[in-house]
């Protein structure tokens, strides 16, 4: 019985929403109770995404055994609500040092190391290991970059290889522009498909984004010139909410199309996934939430978190509004400018000495105001640092990470950290387990006493400050060990966690945080 991939490209351009449509595409298959595995391969030679910069890159998804992935990988699970491995993440750099160490050790006999077979075989293999060790029905693969790119050439070779041998379905991501209202050009289109032609791909579906709805005689020449049937060109266009995608290429027939391919059952629905997306199109309540952050810029940066926010408001009814907030001009210029007019504050994580004043003096202002409170890692740290500058009255209370002469460094490395030289894949990374503490505002949340949360750290609530803070009045909810993972303020809402509880936070089981957050914004 040949292995089942689906395989997604895109052309033209960057930036079209390949991992949406992956997301989607497998939600449908998913909705009929088959499982579906998602793959991605980045052609960049980083070995994972762990030391690149937010404004270059987005947001840094990190997985439950600790590999720090592309963010497409947070949309995968938001979708399918599963848990993947690090496996499914392919890079040019996994690659190339795949290959070098087989070649030191000799693995190759005294053969020279070519892209073909050596490379495009390790591919295959890789992508059937995850097929078969996951026991999934289908796996779809979504190619990084575009069609023509130098660095996913050889990758492609290696899917073209894998449709000999296994069952393989292409789908092209394409755009389309219009040069004026009603004037589609699909030429774009029939040359990126030539390209992948050239390279021995013939797409079964093409799909089309476009500034508006894909017209007849668009379909009809993509169809005679990229030789795929007029009912397999698909409109991808623009919804209100992207939770909408999947029920968008329900109404195309998309599902139909591909289970004739693979003879797949037609039997399930999305009736539960369309009860969600209406709750997010019709909430009436709104919420202003201030995420006060150093990467607003790009708001990738920040991808988890405004959709941990999403899922909370579905479930509770309220659309979340959303106020980006730079901290470095908190610094210049006060709190109040920028945070009097919202019902809660987020301060997520983040790395670097720029704008932590900025953040808080925002974590400062909504203590004093009574403004409803959310610390994510960084946020939690500095959350410590103001109690212990404002509350318990060390002027100097500061993190080792900013101010190594402290005489409070309230937040220091962890232990385990301060022999490590390299940067890479070194921090605390992935699922800890953490037991709440009864009676807090955690509990409310968590509604039980072991937890387990993903984590990208290197430094922790200093051990030697915790019962002088506690003292103070600052609870201690959440342990791991010893080790301090989440802390709240009594007189008022606020919460605050070492772990990034958006990285699980999914449409159909929304992170407990963000959801006791929001509704606690939504009384405001």
């Amino acid at each position: 019985m040949p292995r089942k991939f689906i395989v997604i490209t895109g052309s033209i351009m960057s930036g079209l929403g390949k991992g949406m449509v992956t997301s989607s595409l497998a939600k449908l298959l998913q909705s009929r109770g088959y499982s579906v595995i998602p793959i991605k391969f980045d052609g960049y030679l980083n070995v994972d995404c762990g030391t690149m910069n937010p404004f270059r890159h987005g947001e840094v998804f990190v997985l439950d055994d600790g590999t720090e992935v592309d963010l497409d990988f947070g949309t995968y699970e938001r979708f399918l609500n599963i848990s993947l491995q690090g496996k499914c993440s392919i890079t040019g750099g996994k690659l190339f040092r795949l290959i070098i160490e087989k070649e030191r050790r000799g693995d190759y006999l005294g053969r020279d190391v070519q892209f073909v077979p050596h490379l495009t075989d390790e591919i295959k293999k890789w992508v059937k290991e995850v097929y078969d060790e996951s026991k999934a029905d289908v796996v779809a693969i979504e190619v990084g970059g575009t069609v023509g790119d130098l660095e996913n050439g050889y990758f492609l070779e290696a899917i073209r290889q894998l449709s000999l041998e296994e069952q393989v379905f292409f789908i092209q991501l394409t755009y389309v522009p219009s040069v004026s209202p009603g004037e589609q050009k699909t030429k774009p289109t029939q040359h990126a498909t030539r390209l992948l032609q050239s390279l021995g791909i013939q797409p079964h579906m093409i799909i089309a984004r476009e500034e508006e709805k894909l017209k007849k005689e668009a379909k009809e020449k993509i169809s005679l010139y990229c030789n795929v049937p007029i009912e397999n060109v698909i409109d991808d266009p623009y919804v209100e909410t992207l939770y909408e995608l999947p029920l968008v290429f329900e109404k195309q027939g998309v599902y139909e199309i591909i289970a004739k391919y693979f003879g797949l059952r037609k039997e399930g629905d999305l009736e539960g996934w369309k009860k969600l997306v209406e709750n997010i199109k019709s909430a009436t309540k709104t919420s202003k939430i201030a995420i006060v952050g150093k990467y607003t810029d790009v708001k990738d940066a920040y991808l988890s978190v405004k959709e941990a926010l999403v899922h909370a408001g579905a479930w509770l009814r309220i659309r979340p509004e959303i106020k980006w907030v730079e901290s470095t001009n908190i610094e210049e210029e006060g709190a109040k400018k920028y945070l009097y007019d919202v019902d809660g504050v987020i301060v997520p994580g983040g790395f670097g000495r720029r704008g932590i004043e900025g953040k808080i003096s925002a974590i400062n202002y909504a203590r004093t105001n009574k403004i409803p409170y959310l610390g994510l890692c960084l946020g939690m740290q500095l959350m410590v640092v103001e109690w212990a500058r404002n509350v318990v009255g060390w002027k100097d209370a500061n993190s080792a990470e900013f101010d190594k002469e402290t005489k409070h460094p309230v937040i220091d490395i962890l232990p385990e950290q301060k022999q490590i030289a390299k940067m890479g894949g070194t921090m605390r990374l992935g699922a800890y387990e953490m037991r709440i503490e009864k009676g807090t505002k955690a509990w409310e949340a968590y509604g039980q006493e072991v937890v387990y949360e993903r984590h990208r750290h290197r430094y922790e609530v200093n051990p030697e400050f915790v019962e002088e803070l506690r003292k103070s009045g600052l609870v201690v909810s959440g342990w791991h060990k010893d080790i301090v993972e989440m802390v709240e303020w009594s007189e008022s809402f606020g919460i605050a966690t070492q772990s990034h509880p958006e990285f699980k936070s999914r449409l159909e089981a929304p992170a407990p945080l963000f959801k006791l957050f929001l509704k606690e914004a939504g009384k405001k």
